[in-house]
């Protein structure tokens, strides 16, 4: 399954909203802490994340994407 910076960011605002946190309106502002976190999230797991694979034809060290 390929990393989602839409899908990360759907699942923040679920949780925000479980916890009591208004998300919509003129003054809300979670949505946008919920967008900032998704993309700093995605960006750093696929900058730098790897896979170690210890056998096979495919063995070695493999980014994540």
């Amino acid at each position: 399954m390929a990393l989602s910076k839409t899908s990360l960011r759907t699942k923040i605002e679920t949780e925000l909203q479980a916890q009591g946190i208004v998300i919509t309106g003129e003054h809300a502002q979670a949505s946008k802490f919920a967008i900032a976190i998704a993309n700093a999230v995605v960006d750093e797991i696929q900058t730098n994340a790897q896979v170690n694979i210890s056998s096979g034809s495919s063995s070695g060290n493999w980014p994540v994407t």
